[in-house]
């Protein structure tokens, strides 16, 4: 039940600091735990891709060691992320890193046959969804209030900043040796384990014995929580709409480039330039908006931001050269940026403990599903019109759809959800099932 809608200003609407958030040494250990196998994940994908085309020769086959790591999410997700709500959230996490390590130093064995080495990274990328789900439903029993939003900017900015160097770093090892990123990568598994382990405190599991019914029933339940209330499925839907056309620039990057290259800029340059942009852009604007900004100010900023994201790419039409094209993608990812780590705050904060492992999941598999769309949708039509005419139109019809998607925002409750006044929404339980512990208007404190 809802707490009275209070009409004053919260008493500390002050934004909560960097040093108030990595003062939090649990934090600290999960950061840069998660950096380090981010780092290590990106390096074995540029390395994979060396390693098979060697072997096969075969761009596909190339291709499909890249994109393997996005089938246990497109196939599973969901299913696998219930699994984190089952068992305590460090042991999952330190698990999960182990069975990457070993996975991941298997490939590196030599003379590992092809169709190895793609099953040996399946098998890998299985730990993937029940990992990242821990790691987000544990983010709000380490960080309270505003320092969630504010860790969770900091999470969403090295994220992206671990893509770019892993990758740089990855194709750097692997022009020399691939088998040695596939080993880094192992050793990164490792040293995340051991830090999480040694880092974070041992929590019960949010989800009981008695509460348990089945994996299907489980994940059915998070989906219905989501979707079934009106401020989760807000943030989710509007999330999701912003995905289709942030992710447009990065996917057409390698065409652009290209194709509408028309300065003496190399192609390759233009390429790496056009792609790395959106991930800066979304840097700043998360540590911005992040930081800068008070937290009440933050929500009313998700409206005008959710426009601007695609509203950046519009002049796209005009056929601008990559540069160009880098800064409005930049702008687009600022926008992203400062938009995604708030609601994604409120999303974890209005959720009841036991869920925050399931809702990860639809979120995430939701994600990949929304930006694999927007890519494919986008490279047909570029099949038939110009990229710079696709990707101007595309943008157009995401600031109507935005527009109707803000207009129906709740953003009262969102604010509600801010203050602590909204508390948690209900459980996804059925009646003959006991209900589920649920945390207060802010997060669950540890035990």
């Amino acid at each position: 039940m809802e707490a009275p809608v209070s009409h004053e200003r919260p008493a500390t609407e002050r934004a909560a600091t960097f040093r108030e958030v990595f003062s939090q040494g649990e934090y600290r250990a999960v950061l840069t735990a998660t950096t380090l196998a981010w780092v290590g994940d990106y390096i074995a994908k540029a390395a994979v891709t060396v390693l098979v085309y060697r072997q096969s020769e075969s761009v596909a086959l190339s291709a499909a060691a890249f994109a393997v790591s996005f089938l246990p999410w497109l196939i599973g997700g969901p299913l696998l992320a219930t699994v984190a709500e089952r068992y305590p959230y460090r042991r999952v996490m330190v698990t999960c890193d182990l069975i990457r390590m070993v996975f991941v130093a298997l490939v590196a064995v030599p003379g590992m046959p092809i169709w190895a080495i793609l099953c040996l990274l399946f098998l890998t990328t299985l730990a993937n969804p029940p990992s990242q789900a821990a790691r987000s439903a544990l983010m709000p029993l380490i960080l309270t209030g505003d320092r969630l939003v504010v860790g969770l900017s900091v999470n969403a900015s090295v994220g992206q900043a671990a893509q770019v160097v892993g990758y740089l770093v990855g194709a750097a090892i692997a022009a020399v040796d691939p088998t040695a990123a596939l080993v880094v990568n192992a050793a990164t598994f490792a040293l995340s384990a051991v830090l999480v382990r040694l880092g974070v405190r041992d929590r019960p599991s949010a989800m009981t014995s008695a509460h348990r019914s089945h994996l299907f029933r489980e994940t059915g339940e998070g989906f219905r929580l989501v979707f079934g209330d009106p401020v989760l499925r807000s943030i989710a839907v509007l999330v999701f709409s912003s995905m289709l056309f942030a992710i447009v620039p990065e996917g057409l990057a390698a065409a652009w480039a290209r194709e509408g290259n028309s300065t003496d800029l190399d192609a390759g340059v233009a390429q790496a330039v056009i792609m790395a942009a959106n991930p800066v852009g979304f840097i700043l604007g998360g540590l911005v908006i992040g930081r800068a900004v008070r937290p009440a100010r933050r929500v009313r900023l998700i409206r005008p931001l959710a426009v601007a994201a695609p509203l950046m790419l519009v002049p796209a039409l005009f056929d601008l050269p990559p540069l160009a094209v880098a800064l409005l993608a930049a702008a687009c990812g600022a926008a992203v940026g400062g938009l995604l780590p708030v609601a994604n705050g409120l999303f974890v904060r209005a959720l009841p403990d036991g869920f925050r492992a399931r809702a990860f999941g639809v979120m995430a598999t939701g994600l990949q599903v929304i930006q694999g769309i927007a890519v494919l949708v986008t490279g047909l039509l570029a099949e038939h019109f110009s990229i710079p005419v696709v990707v101007g139109v595309w943008s157009v019809a995401g600031v109507v759809l935005m527009l109707l998607v803000v207009a129906g925002s709740p953003t009262r409750a969102w604010y509600e959800v801010t203050t602590g006044q909204r508390g948690t929404a209900p459980a996804a339980r059925s009646p003959e099932t006991p209900a589920t512990r649920t945390t207060t208007g802010t997060e669950a404190r540890p035990r």
